[in-house]
């Protein structure tokens, strides 16, 4: 396992304890911890440590608060660990530049798992994401966009479809027929349009406002 420093934000002392425990004699390191995201910057920014990882719980996902906490640690790759999942604070969290969104009742093995593949580069999500999203359990108050399609071409609403299919590049254009790079193009567009950084955002928002008949998976999952 990649070894790794990591910085603990939750309100709940115990839990926050519980958790050093459990990375007691594997690759991660504890270098700190606060109850709030704005104690964590102001620490961060005191010690000046630069943790690899960021293990957060808040109650609500300012995207601000975590902007301004990773300026103060450029480098740290940031995971929600919350107790529900909620596609409203999901999609908080993924605005906000977070690269994983995990829920408390995880197994302890599956969550070094995913801090793991978190560190490889990868955005690790619930295997029982997209299912909740098309169900609308977890969705919390969030309702899709009232701007609809966005000015979408019928060739990026197919490229979305087959993002909430979970489909690669390559397999896209297999399916539509374009080569690779032309999926590229497309993909570029759509992102833009729908105000998405990546594929797994666009894939949520596809769901959320309705497009795609099936799911195949929207992001890496554990």
């Amino acid at each position: 396992m990649k070894p790794a420093t990591v910085f603990l934000i939750d309100s709940n002392r115990l839990f926050r304890e519980g958790l050093k425990r459990l990375f007691e004699g594997t690759a991660f390191t504890v270098i700190g911890e606060a109850g709030t995201l704005d104690e964590a910057t102001s620490a961060l920014a005191a010690s000046g440590k630069q943790p690899e990882l960021v293990l957060m719980d808040v109650a609500s996902v300012a995207e601000q608060e975590i902007a301004l906490l990773r300026s103060v640690a450029p480098q740290a790759r940031a995971v929600v660990l919350s107790n529900e999942l909620c596609t409203q604070r999901l999609s908080g969290a993924l605005r906000a530049g977070v690269h994983g969104y995990l829920v408390k009742d995880i197994a302890c093995e599956a969550l070094l798992q995913s801090l793991q593949l978190v560190l490889l580069g990868e955005k690790v999500f619930p295997t029982n994401l997209a299912e909740l999203l098309l169900s609308g359990v977890g969705r919390g108050d969030l309702q899709p966009e009232p701007s609809g399609r966005k000015g979408l071409s019928q060739r990026e609403m197919q490229i979305l479809q087959t993002l909430v299919k979970g489909s690669s590049n390559k397999m896209i254009a297999n399916h539509l027929g374009i080569t690779e790079a032309t999926v590229k193009v497309h993909l570029k567009s759509l992102l833009r349009k729908i105000n998405a950084s990546n594929r797994t955002q666009a894939a949520i928002w596809a769901m959320n406002n309705g497009i795609g008949d099936e799911v195949a998976g929207v992001a890496a999952t554990v």
